[in-house]
């Protein structure tokens, strides 16, 4: 047996029949389809999210094969839109998916229209762009949840969710604090960790990561979204 009802079947019993047909009715929009925000546009995908937006202008690297969940040694090279968008309607053909293959900044950011979205989860890396972000989703009224920093992390268990007036340790998130406050902007739902950024030896710029800090990170991000939605309305 097969049919989009059964294959949801395991969230209807947490999310009861009112739920499951709540989030099929939602499109969200995740920004950033990385080692963060792949995992967390999947795992909307598993719970049953109706239509879902994909904004990324990077492709696939060898580097990301660690812990990106587009990322395998046959997609290498390939846009991490199109690898997604494969994959999500491989999990559920009657899904709706809109591909944006770019990067999001003040050049791009005319070509997507907030307003069609139900909520925004942003797993942009650049601080310039989440804050510009971060910023069009409260101007259009939508919720938004945003990702700090994943890299360097050793231990999942220390991801929090909280108001980024709320946050410590993350040095992504001490920026933001400043940089949201400066601009009178409050109340924005983060992820983040209190675990100290593992110190890399000298010389070594490039952040490094696992598979389990970033996955961590997405599915607190997507369940923050999901129970968004079974609590509202």
């Amino acid at each position: 047996m097969d049919s989009i009802e059964h294959r949801f079947d395991r969230n209807r019993r947490i999310f009861g029949t009112e739920g499951v047909l709540r989030l099929m009715k939602k499109r969200v929009a995740v920004f950033g389809i990385g080692g963060v925000g792949g995992h967390a546009a999947e795992a909307l995908v598993r719970s049953g999210i109706g239509a879902i937006d994909l904004i990324d202008g990077d492709r696939v690297s060898v580097s990301n094969i660690n812990r990106q969940i587009v990322a395998l040694s046959s997609t290498v090279g390939m846009a991490k839109v199109d690898v997604a968008e494969r994959r999500f309607l491989d999990i559920n053909p009657a899904l709706s998916v809109r591909k944006f293959e770019l990067f999001f900044d003040e050049k791009s950011a005319e070509q997507i229209d907030f307003t069609v979205y139900d909520y925004v989860v942003d797993a942009i890396d650049t601080v310039s762009s989440k804050l510009l972000l971060i910023e069009s989703a409260k101007a259009a009224g939508i919720p938004v949840i945003s990702a700090m920093g994943a890299g360097n992390k050793l231990d999942p268990s220390k991801f929090r969710v909280a108001d980024i007036s709320e946050t410590s340790v993350c040095p992504l998130a001490k920026v933001m604090r400043k940089e949201l406050k400066r601009r009178g902007i409050t109340n924005v739902r983060t992820v983040y960790s209190t675990e100290p950024p593992v110190s890399l030896p000298k010389g070594v710029r490039t952040v490094g990561s696992t598979a389990f800090a970033p996955s961590a990170a997405g599915f607190l991000l997507a369940s923050e979204v999901v129970r968004h939605f079974l609590n509202s309305e």
